[in-house]
């Protein structure tokens, strides 16, 4: 019983330490993969909206 009361303080601090750990890599995770796809998103945007500039109605050609 003695080993139990002297480990277990340590065993405690290093489960809330991975539990801890854990969180923040997994919210680290989703806000990469947040940034990630609004990136593409502004890129497919972005492409887009050039099309629209360059040839509204295919009419770009005709001068």
């Amino acid at each position: 019983m003695e080993y139990v009361e002297v480990l277990l303080p340590s065993i405690c601090v290093a489960a809330l330490f991975y539990f801890v750990m854990k969180a923040v890599l997994n919210a680290d995770r989703s806000e990469r993969k947040a940034l990630a796809e609004a990136e593409r998103e502004a890129d497919h945007n972005e492409l887009q909206g050039q099309d629209a500039k360059i040839d509204p109605a295919g009419s770009a050609d005709k001068e």
